[in-house]
């Protein structure tokens, strides 16, 4: 009996200290017992189509919408500061509460984004799958997601239309990536997509500690305006099987992003 006191009292102590230290958020406060989030989502209530919306819902809601559902564990510190990372960081993303918020060409970009996270099987994260056993996503959900994401480009023009030629405009190319390309690449930083400076005239799948798909990284292209051309208007006749989906269906916005990236390799 004198033992147990001792150790029922230091366990109490622990769960206070925990409960207390959960007020605090080292990541950012990502409201998570907020009444608000047991309210019905309002993502139905988005443009987006309904069978991607309720995908969407179940499996990527408590990290990239208002909607978070956090349960019991979540009230403890440092799991609750975990769970805060993972959704402030989520949120920050992308934020589906916001979908019709969006310009057109972000939307384009997020969805091809969700696409290439979920082909590599990086989202939804592993430590929030391992929880959740319910948000792994199957082929046929991923299916949906890609026909999603290829219709949206589709919309953006009449067509990928034929290879651009003329020299381009790099001032112009410099505006079509940071808008359409910055979701996943950068010229001198690794993100989603490898870094992009010199990027012309290099072989695929060559970035020193870039991760990239077997399709690609045994590919052995060497970008140059055609390749470049090719790939931005479909990749996946490039190299089938490769996880990136965004595609740039207008001829003269590849024209000047090929130039764009010319100019940035110094050629």
């Amino acid at each position: 009996m004198k033992v147990w006191r001792p150790v029922s009292l230091g366990c109490a102590v622990a769960l206070a200290t925990s409960l207390l230290l959960a007020r605090t958020h080292p990541f950012g406060d990502a409201n998570l017992h907020n009444e608000a989030n047991a309210q019905p989502s309002k993502m139905k209530d988005t443009s987006l189509p309904p069978a991607v919306g309720t995908l969407l819902m179940t499996k990527c809601a408590d990290c990239h919408s208002m909607q978070t559902h956090a349960l019991v564990y979540g009230r403890f510190a440092p799991i609750s500061w975990l769970m805060e990372r993972d959704i402030v960081e989520g949120r920050k993303a992308f934020n589906f509460a916001q979908w019709d918020a969006y310009t057109a060409d972000q939307q384009q970009t997020i969805a091809a984004k969700i696409v290439q996270e979920t082909k590599s099987h990086r989202m939804p994260l592993v430590q929030y799958r391992i929880i959740h056993w319910d948000s792994n996503l199957s082929n046929a959900n991923i299916q949906t997601l890609v026909q999603w994401s290829h219709g949206m480009q589709a919309n953006a023009s009449e067509g990928p239309g034929p290879a651009p030629t003329g020299s381009g405009d790099a001032v112009r190319g410099k505006e079509v990536f940071e808008r359409r390309c910055n979701g996943c690449h950068t010229l001198t930083q690794d993100r989603e997509g490898p870094r992009l400076q010199g990027v012309y005239g290099r072989t695929s799948g060559t970035v020193a500690g870039f991760t990239y798909s077997p399709a690609l990284k045994k590919a052995g292209i060497v970008w140059n305006e055609a390749t470049l051309d090719k790939w931005l208007s479909d990749p996946d006749s490039v190299a089938p099987g490769n996880e990136m989906d965004f595609r740039v269906p207008k001829p003269d916005e590849r024209r000047d992003l090929i130039k764009y990236l010319q100019q940035s390799a110094g050629q």
